[in-house]
C-alpha cells in the first residue's frame, strides 16, 4: 500500500481486482457467484477480494442508479460557485442540507466548486439557485449550465 494525499493508504490493485471493480461498476447487484464466473475466479477468491476491497475503502458502497426524470426530477444543471476563501467546510455543510444538490466537488481553477443540481422543473431550479445557493454566506457568485442530455440517462 502507498499513501493517498492526506496520508491515507492506497490499496495495490492487480488485474483481477480491476476486473472485479469494472463488473461491479456495471452491475453493483451481482452475486458473488456471478461475479466469480465473469472474472473467472473461484467464489471464495471473489468473496475475499470484495471483502478486502471494501475493508481497504476501494469499494465505498453500493447504490441504485435512478433515472432523475422518471423519479420526478426532469431539470438538471451544473451550477458553479465562486466562494469566499476558507469557507469550504461551512459551505459544504450548508449544501448538504439542500436535497436538490445531487453532487458537489471542490475545484481548482476559474470556479471554486461545482454542483450537480436536479430539480422538478425550471421554477424549482430557479428557487434553488437564486433563493437557496445565493443566500448562503460565503457564496460570491453562481453560474448555471442547463443539462439537455445526460450520458448516464439519455
Amino acid at each position: 500500500m502507498t499513501d493517498r494525499p492526506g496520508g491515507q493508504p492506497t490499496a495495490t490493485l492487480d488485474d483481477v481486482d480491476r476486473r472485479i471493480l469494472a463488473e461491479l461498476r456495471a452491475d453493483g447487484r451481482l452475486s458473488i457467484r456471478a461475479l466469480a464466473e465473469r472474472v473467472a475466479i473461484s467464489r471464495a477468491n471473489a468473496y475475499s477480494r470484495v471483502e478486502r476491497l471494501t475493508r481497504d475503502r476501494v469499494i465505498t458502497g453500493f447504490r441504485a442508479v435512478v433515472d432523475p426524470a422518471a423519479s420526478g426530477l426532469s431539470t438538471s444543471a451544473y451550477v458553479t460557485l465562486t466562494v469566499r476563501q476558507n469557507s469550504w467546510r461551512a459551505l459544504r455543510a450548508e449544501l448538504e442540507t439542500i436535497p436538490e444538490v445531487a453532487h458537489m466537488a471542490l475545484l481548482g481553477g476559474e470556479f471554486d466548486a461545482i454542483l450537480l443540481v436536479r430539480a422538478a422543473d425550471n421554477a424549482a431550479l430557479r428557487t434553488v439557485v437564486l433563493e437557496r445557493l445565493q443566500a448562503i454566506p460565503g457564496v460570491l457568485g453562481t453560474r448555471t449550465f442547463l443539462i439537455f442530455e445526460d450520458a448516464e440517462n439519455p
